[in-house]
């Protein structure tokens, strides 16, 4: 169980450091930053090269929402689910404090709306309001989530599922960084939020809220289209 906890820690400290990192410290650099498509293609570059790296050791979740999708769908025992809890929100923290110690290397920099920070509203990239992050966070986490087990269910393919699965956040944040600068990962909204501050914590309620629903709402759509129980299998662990 330590190795497993390790792992997410590992896994989920990459995620923030590198989709986050990507954010903060290049997004926006005149003529060469590398934009929300480039945020977009780092985030889903972590989740697959963690995917692959650690993905023997934990299931290589790095992520509560998809903890809990697992869960649900019969893949991940509930006993497990606070422990990885934990393990995901500490990595998050401790990447976003090495985050926060590079990007202070640059003279005026502060972390006050300025942190690859989840919200909506006036937080908002775009302007969206309360509906429309709650509504793209539900939903593209649920499609996560059958991406994931589709992905690594018995019948796919053996060996693509990290691509899949990177890819499908890469396209996740496409859609929905102008709303919400994309969470579908609690631990990923907690981690900037503490050294964020202000409106971050106060709107951090949707980004644990709306990621959980459509973990679990993804397992169910799941597990009713499952091609491994009209093929008579036993779809077992992530």
């Amino acid at each position: 169980m330590s190795r497993k906890l390790i792992a997410e820690f590992v896994g989920t400290f990459w995620l923030v450091l590198g989709g986050c990192g990507s954010a903060v410290l290049a997004a926006g650099v005149a003529d060469v930053g590398i934009g929300w498509l480039g945020v977009a293609l780092a985030f889903g570059l972590t989740v697959m090269t963690m995917v692959y790296a650690l993905g023997n050791i934990s299931g290589g979740h790095f992520n509560p929402a998809v903890s809990l999708g697992l869960m649900v769908a019969g893949r991940f025992s509930g006993k497990e689910l606070l422990p990885y809890w934990g393990a995901q929100v500490a990595g998050a923290i401790a990447a976003a404090l090495v985050l926060l110690i590079i990007a202070s290397g640059q003279e005026g920099f502060s972390p006050i709306g300025n942190f690859a920070l989840n919200g909506y509203g006036a937080a908002s990239p775009g302007g969206y309001g309360l509906l429309a992050g709650l509504v793209t966070e539900i939903v593209l986490t649920a499609f996560f989530l059958v991406i994931i087990l589709g992905a690594t269910s018995k019948l796919a393919s053996a060996g693509f599922a990290g691509i899949a699965i990177g890819l499908g956040l890469t396209l996740i944040h496409l859609v929905g960084i102008p709303v919400t600068n994309t969470s579908v990962n609690p631990a990923r909204s907690t981690g900037v939020a503490l050294f964020g501050g202000g409106t971050a914590i106060a709107q951090l309620w949707l980004f644990w809220v709306a990621p959980l629903i459509g973990g679990a709402l993804g397992a169910v759509i799941w597990k009713a289209l499952d091609p491994t129980t009209a093929a008579g299998l036993e779809d077992e662990g992530h």
